[in-house]
């Protein structure tokens, strides 16, 4: 087809014009954002279309970073699948068209086909991946990483959904399964899998040496850290900005497309032109030496290298169609005009009102759109109860009118359809997709590693010193066992099978003196912290029991008005927002006092849990009070709380220092007096002087920020309140207590956009590399956080960070500002009237700004986790990638703990790890305030693993008193000896980190039907297990049953079993003695009470089956 214009194309009809194209098409959107939104709308209109994308690179050009993974095996594998012909719509953005691509001959002869009973070489295959791009790791967690043991394979392919699991015999391939990521077990079989490149970049020995030839020719001989990473091999961070050197040609995208009709949007050729600019001055910048850089150099090849020219572009655009709204004479019109239009701030009943006039009047076809499933469902119950009668599809509908998913931000109107959008009718929609959920119990487990070094605390010995896994012959049998070491010297080897009784005390280098092995001094230090540990759970059981006693009003809103409140909501409920929203309004309408924990990463909807429980109490004729730690949350919290409530008639007033005191004076009155519907405070709520009216509801926000007095002070307000507690990170303190079941507790782990996660960097500081970070959010019409731990160092960085970038306005804030001050500077940041914010970590938990998408932190390694991670949660809350750049000092030495802390910190990565924070952070410090600033001596003594574990054995201790009489046994581990051969070989599980934290898993197995679960996850983990490692399970399950039969100490051997029970004591002791005394038992008790079965047992397997029968016998009588 001769290249033409389209004209009378508007935004959203593009999907219903390429439908109806025959050919494979290229089209060409302006910017990411409209490229992946038109994904997601041909899913819709054309869901048998092969439509792919090619994503642009996520890092700027001439960048010290590469692209993430995810990208690049995003872009290889669209490559690989345009190369095979199997794509009928490409998209990609002008951004990611610039970039010249490898030539299709490198990835033509990549990709590698393996079925069942296929003979090939192993070692080559792990060659192949390696130089395919894949990463070898220890667990096969994401895509484009493999793992090996022994004779299994495991790979996450570049174009799969799930890893999977090679299973082979010498060089044949003789099984092939798809496995969960996360608890790494098999969920399908398969007879073949495609293994497609993860890199476009293979690093061969050929190329290898065109690379070298290139940049020496470009840049001289002297050696860089880049040079020498790749002549030795080795993947360099950023290397993909030198692509160029490693080919002898590059090749533009269309060389990929020659088949296909190339379409591009009218503003595109504007988005080339400004990138190209930016392209070239990227390259400047690179050029130029900054005064005093210690930064390893940069050499930056030419831009036409690398990218196209403008060229190329006027090339490719001679022979491309134009795509454009606007009417052109002698044009085909498909006259799509703009669509329902209605004043900002219009209420949505006269929305639906309006809707439901055009239906009556209009002869077209009107389909309206939501937003994503829920929002069908939400728009379709507000229809219902206007009476408006839409068929629901979930394809393009034929129906005359409909309502169907479609996500779109705006609508149009031609002359045969009318599409209205949820954001028409309305108000802004933010346009989103569910990301997978992941199981993490397990993952969890296995990721909790304990290192050589590490402080631990056993629970019959005391605190010592981890020093290393070692086989110890016992009886001509290897078992692993633990070495401990204690003061003085003394080693204690500990058998895996009791790796329950020690948990980590914190961190390896804490100043704690180790305990002495048979002193009394740990066991009087454990029995003063049980004592005071009991008198804590007894406190909060009766705190829990007392309020569950308490009549708390049922609250609860009409339907339509809530849902109406519930449709101003711009986004689509995850499903764990939907249920932490039902769990909340469930207990408020229950009658007896709510006190729930919504714990839930930064951004991820909490605040809407908030606002919904909030207008259902403010509709039952209650008040509400929000507690935010910092003037600044207050403020957010007022703007979102005021916009939502805008038109509802409620009152919502806020008590801050920013308040005049003469204001706050006449707000407290009208708050007694019942005039205040919602109040939004710090803690000026706690004074008091605050009386309420009628309060039903109180929501404390980021409460790790609030010591405990001043909660149980909220609670006292009034008896029958209902209490909501939101947190991103929750110390362990909220943690326990909702765990054991003391609080209710909802989490929200769901991503509810699909953004990606802020990128984590951690870096010495160097001023190249904080200008660059800079001026990439500059440039992009973004805002930067920069913060500083010390008050005294501001000072000092503002004036570098001017002579640095003088083109950037920068404003301080800090604690000490007086109230207007601070306000004045944070109100001018958020209106945009300064590009960088430089503060202390009062941004910490406070401000929302969706435009500032960089945060820089200095001496990150001044921080504790938890505060590193609500800093990083202040970015990357827009569509925008979110950086965050955690420099620290160049010479001056950081701990230990500070270094773990940081890597912690790098490996949160993912999003939806704020649930799993509080955990690494009590690891690394050692201590913390659990249930009161009073305990954290007590977890000094007896370190925070041990604390946890004995405080909620004292919570279930106390409720079995309550509701048994009898008092809850101390949990205990008994010792079993076999005289078998019990560990995990080496030869089976290669990695020591995970062996260990598999030894952790198997002590915590307490049932036949776990062991068997586990044994099957390892077969197919691990391949057959070994007969060491069947003797442990088995052993697992013996030691079930002793602790049933109050067996605490189990010694085999070739003449029979000698059985020692927990202080000489049984349950049932006549039952006992009436089965001892059966001759075909042949057992007696000796003179020391232990009991003795007599038996001829050389063979090790009926040692170990006869054992479990004997105690398995002794487990039942002991029940009765």
């Amino acid at each position: 087809m001769k290249p033409q214009v389209f004209s009378g194309i508007a935004q959203g009809f593009e999907p219903l014009f390429i439908k109806n194209i025959d050919t494979p098409v290229l089209y060409i959107t302006p910017n990411e954002e409209r490229a992946r939104s038109l994904m997601l709308q041909l899913a819709v209109i054309a869901p048998s279309k092969r439509c792919h994308w090619l994503p642009a690179w996520d890092c700027l050009p001439y960048d010290r970073i590469g692209p993430s993974q995810d990208i690049i095996n995003h872009r290889t594998t669209t490559l690989s699948t345009l190369i095979q012909g199997h794509v009928d719509v490409l998209v990609v953005s002008a951004l990611g068209l610039l970039n010249r691509l490898p030539p299709s001959s490198s990835l033509s002869h990549r990709e590698q086909y393996l079925k069942i009973n296929q003979d090939i070489s192993m070692t080559s295959l792990i060659d192949s991946l390696s130089h395919g791009g894949y990463l070898r790791v220890d667990i096969v967690r994401e895509v484009g990483e493999f793992a090996v043991r022994g004779d299994i394979l495991d790979v996450f392919p570049a174009t799969a959904d799930h890893p999977v699991r090679l299973d082979f015999f010498g060089d044949t391939l003789e099984k092939i399964r798809q496995f969960d990521a996360i608890s790494q077990t098999t969920t399908a079989t398969l007879d073949h899998v495609v293994l497609s490149p993860s890199h476009d970049l293979a690093l061969t020995a050929d190329q290898i040496t065109r690379f070298r030839v290139n940049y020496r020719s470009l840049f001289g001989a002297k050696p860089t850290p880049l040079y020498e990473a790749i002549s030795e091999g080795r993947r360099y961070a950023g290397m993909e900005h030198w692509l160029p050197l490693f080919f002898e040609h590059m090749s533009p995208l269309t060389e990929y497309t020659k088949q296909a009709q190339i379409f591009y949007d009218h503003q595109v050729d504007d988005a080339i032109r400004t990138r190209l600019e930016l392209i070239h001055d990227y390259y400047q910048n690179r050029l130029a030496i900054l005064p005093g850089d210690t930064s390893p150099p940069y050499n930056a090849i030419p831009p036409e290298l690398g990218y196209l020219t403008l060229d190329d572009w006027s090339k490719i655009r001679e022979t491309s169609h134009l795509v454009t709204p606007f009417s052109q004479e002698g044009t085909p019109d498909y006259r799509c005009r703009t669509g329902l239009s209605l004043p900002a701030g219009t209420p949505t009943h006269q929305a639906i009102s309006t809707l439901k006039d055009i239906l009556a009047r209009e002869d077209r076809q009107i389909i309206v759109a939501a937003m994503s499933l829920g929002s069908r469902e939400r728009l379709n119950a507000l229809f219902r109860d206007a009476k408006i009668d839409l068929t629901v599809s979930d394809h393009w509908p034929k129906h005359k009118q409909a309502l169907m998913v479609y996500p779109l931000e705006h609508g149009f109107s031609t002359p045969d359809l009318l599409l209205i959008t949820e954001s028409d009718l309305l108000g802004e929609r933010i346009i989103r997709q569910v990301s997978r959920k992941k199981k993490t119990d397990k993952f969890l487990l296995e990721s909790s590693q304990l290192s050589q070094g590490d402080l631990i605390v056993h629970r019959d010995h005391g605190i010592g010193r981890y020093e290393g896994l070692s086989p110890i012959e016992v009886n001509q049998a290897l078992h692993d066992c633990l070495t401990l070491s204690y003061y003085g010297g003394d080693k204690l080897f500990l058998p895996v099978e009791n790796i329950d009784t020690i948990s980590r005390y914190g961190d390896a280098d804490s100043l704690i003196q180790l305990d002495k092995l048979g002193s009394a001094a740990w066991q009087n230090r454990k029995a003063r912290v049980k004592k005071r540990i009991r008198e804590v759970a007894d406190y909060l059981i009766k705190l829990a029991a007392e309020r569950s006693l308490h009549e708390a009003p049922s609250l609860q809103a009409k339907s339509t008005d809530y849902d109406q409140f519930c449709a101003k909501f711009p986004y689509m409920e995850t499903d764990d927002q939907l249920r932490a929203i039902e769990e909340t309004l469930s207990d408020m309408a229950s009658g007896t006092p709510m006190d729930r924990l919504v714990c839930g990463d930064v951004g991820f909807g909490k605040t809407e849990v908030a606002l919904r429980a909030a207008f259902v109490t403010v509709a039952s004729g209650k008040q509400v009070a929000i507690i935010a730690p910092t003037t600044l949350l207050c403020r957010q919290h007022f703007h979102n709380f005021s916009a939502r409530f805008k038109d509802s008639g409620y009152r919502i007033e806020q008590l801050s220092r920013f308040v005049a005191l003469r204001k706050a004076d006449a707000i407290r009155k009208d708050l007694s007096d019942g005039n205040v519907d919602i109040i939004i405070a710090t803690h000026a709520l706690f004074s008091d002087r605050v009386q309420f009216a009628d309060l039903g509801l109180v929501i404390v926000d980021e409460e790790q920020h609030f010591g405990v007095k001043q909660k149980e002070k909220l609670k006292s307000l009034q008896k029958d309140v209902h209490v909501l507690t939101l947190t991103a990170t929750p110390i362990p303190r909220t943690l326990q207590l909702a765990l054991t079941g003391v609080r209710q507790m909802s989490l929200i782990a769901t991503p509810p956009i699909d953004r990606l996660a802020v990128r984590t960097f951690i870096t010495p500081y160097d001023a190249l590399t904080l200008r660059e970070a800079i001026l990439r959010e500059y440039h992009r019409g973004g805002q930067i956080f920069y913060v500083s731990p010390r008050l005294e160092d501001l000072t000092s960085l503002y004036d570098s960070l001017c002579k640095l970038l003088p083109e950037i306005k920068i404003v301080v804030a800090h604690g000490q500002l007086s109230a207007g001050q601070l306000e004045d500077v944070m109100t001018a940041f958020y209106d945009r009237k300064y590009d960088l914010l430089l503060s202390t970590n009062i941004v910490e938990s406070g401000i929302d700004i969706p435009n500032a998408n960089t945060l820089i932190i200095h001496r990150a390694d001044l921080f504790g986790l938890a505060q590193l991670y609500q800093l990083r949660g202040r970015v990357g809350r827009s569509k925008a990638q979110g950086y965050a750049y955690l420099t620290i000092p160049n010479n001056a030495p950081i701990s230990e703990t500070a270094i773990k802390r940081l890597e912690v910190m790098q490996s949160l990565d993912k999003l939806g790890a704020g649930f799993t924070l509080a955990s690494h952070d009590m690891d690394i410090r050692g201590t913390g305030n659990l249930v009161g600033e009073e305990q954290s001596g007590h977890v000094r003594e007896v370190g925070v693993e041990l604390y946890q574990h004995l405080l909620q054995e004292a919570i279930l201790q106390v409720r079995i008193e309550q509701e048994m009489g009898t008092p809850q046994e101390e949990d205990w581990s008994p010792q079993i000896n076999l005289g078998t051969s019990v560990m995990i070989p080496e030869a089976y599980v290669a990695d020591l980190t995970l062996r260990l934290n598999l030894y952790r898993r198997i002590a915590s197995l307490d049932s036949r039907k776990e062991i068997d679960a586990f044994a099957t996850e390892l077969v197919d983990r691990f391949g057959s297990l070994p007969p060491e490692v069947t003797n442990l399970l088995e052993i697992i399950e013996i030691k079930g049953y002793c602790r049933k039969a109050h067996i605490e100490k189990v010694d085999a051997g070739p003449k029979g079993l000698v059985i020692t029970l927990k202080d000489g004591t049984f349950p049932q002791p006549e039952k006992l003695m009436t089965y001892l005394q059966d001759p075909k038992v042949k057992a007696k008790v000796r003179p020391d009470q232990k009991i003795v079965f007599v038996r001829a047992w050389e063979d090790q397997t009926k040692r170990a089956y006869s054992t479990r029968i004997i105690c398995a016998n002794l487990a039942k009588l002991a029940k009765g």
